[in-house]
């Protein structure tokens, strides 16, 4: 009983250290500091580059939102991979105006190889480019994106995160999860990180990386969350990241709870090959740049599955304890509430200050706040039933209706 008492204690500091950290940075999101000088002024050349499967529904209207960007025409060129396509992406991308390249690899399918495929061969080419933004097929873009990416550069930024929104937030209890989840990412990671100098990450799309940060290897990743693991080698690298509160990208989420879960749980298991693979090269920057930047991206990296392993095994402690009469009732009701009220609970006032500060509509989201906590709770199951069973399979999102950039607005009118 004693030893058990002694690794409580010691699990219990732990924890509350590695989220006292937290809560100090998500506060730094709320500095205004002023806005980075511009090293130069020139208007950059780029690429919008639109990884794509089967995505016929939806890839025209990317491209047209991508056409309409309140930038120079002829400093930037939208190429659609059509990765392993069986129906019309191709023909219908080339019609809207993108230049197209087809790729058919049985055995490579995930998006990382085959940003890897087209970047090898630009590399090859050398082609005239200074950046290249990514985006998902089913997203739609904002007017202003490439021009604030394009100031992120004159300001010295080369790998830069926007602001990842969602286009169809109030579908579902399900898309609402989503869309807090992102908002508080984007306020409370992202924007606080970049506030304190400390690096943001790669959050799967709407980014924008200066070419020449990736010649001569490529775009070369290896897990399924390319995003997170292109992010991770930066850091280790010493390079900070950046971030554009005004550089937005729409992004589609699933209506469906078995999308959802499919989908999240290919993200764990990247998450899961992430930490394999980088964990301890992560340690060895910290030790050999001895910055915050690379600490807290080791902390990044066993903050997730590590930190969800530990709470396990602090209920089970306490469980332990509690049968072996070493707390009583009282305190283990007191022992286990610790733990859930902040994460039932407390994720719902969080939502709602987030709303607030990212003037985002609270009465159209009632219901995705109220069953907020069920969507973070099915994501500890996933957690859970990814330490013992990964699955890699990906699955198409349906797509269940078709919107345009010039709906974004009264959309975002009714959130």
């Amino acid at each position: 009983m004693e030893f058990l008492y002694i690794l409580q204690q010691a699990l219990v500091w732990i924890v509350t250290i590695f989220w006292i950290y937290q809560f100090i940075i998500s506060i730094c999101s709320l500095i205004n500091f002023k806005d980075k000088p511009l090293l130069e002024k020139k208007n950059h050349r780029f690429m919008a580059i639109i990884p794509a499967h089967n995505e016929e529904k939806v890839i025209a209207n990317l491209i047209a939102s991508l056409k309409k960007q309140n930038y120079p025409k002829e400093l930037y060129d939208i190429y659609v991979i059509a990765d392993n396509c069986t129906d019309n992406t191709a023909s219908i991308a080339k019609e809207a105006g993108a230049i197209v390249y087809e790729r058919f690899d049985s055995i490579h399918k995930t998006k990382g190889a085959a940003l890897n495929w087209f970047l090898a061969q630009k590399i090859k080419e050398n082609a005239p480019y200074d950046a290249f933004c990514v985006f998902d097929a089913d997203n739609i873009v904002d007017v202003n994106f490439i021009k604030n990416m394009n100031k992120k550069l004159c300001q010295g930024e080369t790998v830069v995160q926007g602001y990842r929104d969602i286009k169809n937030p109030t579908d579902s209890w399900i898309t609402a999860g989503y869309a807090i989840f992102y908002w508080t990412m984007n306020r409370f990671y992202h924007l606080a990180r970049y506030n304190v100098g400390l690096s943001p990450l790669i959050n799967g799309t709407g980014f924008m990386v200066r070419f020449d940060q990736i010649k001569p290897d490529g775009w070369n990743t290896k897990t399924l969350t390319e995003d997170i693991e292109f992010s991770l080698k930066q850091i280790i690298r010493g390079r900070k990241l950046g971030w554009a509160r005004d550089a937005i990208v729409y992004d589609e989420q699933p209506v469906g709870f078995k999308q959802s879960w499919s989908q999240r749980s290919r993200w764990t298991v990247g998450h899961i090959q992430c930490m394999g693979e980088y964990t301890k090269k992560l340690a060895i920057a910290v030790k050999e740049h001895k910055t915050v930047m690379n600490f807290d991206g080791l902390l990044y990296i066993v903050g997730s599955i590590p930190m969800f392993i530990i709470t396990l095994v602090l209920l089970l402690i306490n469980l332990l304890l509690y049968l072996g009469s070493g707390i009583t009732t009282i305190q283990l009701i007191e022992n286990y509430a610790r733990y859930i009220i902040p994460t039932f609970l407390l994720p719902i006032i969080t939502a709602m200050l987030i709303m607030k500060m990212e003037h985002k509509p609270i009465k159209p989201m009632i219901k995705g706040l109220i069953c907020y906590p069920l969507f973070l709770g099915s994501w500890l199951l996933i957690n859970f039933k990814c330490l013992f069973k990964r699955e890699t399979t990906w699955e198409k999102i349906e797509h269940v209706r078709s919107i345009k950039i010039n709906e974004m607005s009264k959309i975002e009118e009714h959130i």
